[in-house]
């Protein structure tokens, strides 16, 4: 079961890019999001095999790993437990010359029990994807005039 959103940013993919690669600081631009922790390799510019916790708000603390990554446009994350996988997409595409961003948030469940855990989530995960993406424009929108 997959739970997408997309929205449009004025900042540059290279401006979504370094808000969302700052992990450690999500709590700061969306309310979905109580802390994350870097494991292993804090300080270290995230990386394929780096591994986060991540708590948030009305959902166990979890631990996710970066999968896959492509420097400037975005990473996807993944956590897995018996039965349950769960992966989280956070891309960034140009447009109008690069000045603007196409930004496609997505969480995927898979596996028996979380394709469960999914639609009984359903609407969890569509506030906070809402939530995160509106809270990711604002902050890229910000650092993108110099605000931030």
């Amino acid at each position: 079961m997959q739970f997408t959103i997309t929205s449009e940013v004025e900042a540059p993919p290279d401006v979504v890019f370094a808000v969302l690669s700052e992990v450690e600081r999500w709590h700061e631009w969306t309310p979905t999001v109580t802390r994350v922790e870097r494991l292993g390799d804090a300080g270290a510019p995230l990386a394929v095999g780096g591994r986060l916790r991540i708590v948030q708000p009305k959902v166990p603390p979890a631990e996710w790993t970066v999968t896959a990554l492509e420097p400037g446009r975005g990473f996807r994350i993944v956590s897995r437990s018996p039965g349950a996988t769960v992966e989280a997409n956070h891309w960034a595409e140009p447009m109008s010359g690069g000045h603007r961003s196409r930004v496609t948030l997505s969480v995927t469940f898979g596996g028996f029990l979380g394709r469960i855990i999914g639609w009984v989530m359903r609407g969890l995960s569509e506030r906070y994807l809402a939530q995160e993406a509106a809270g990711l424009k604002r902050r890229c929108e910000e650092r993108a005039l110099g605000t931030v």
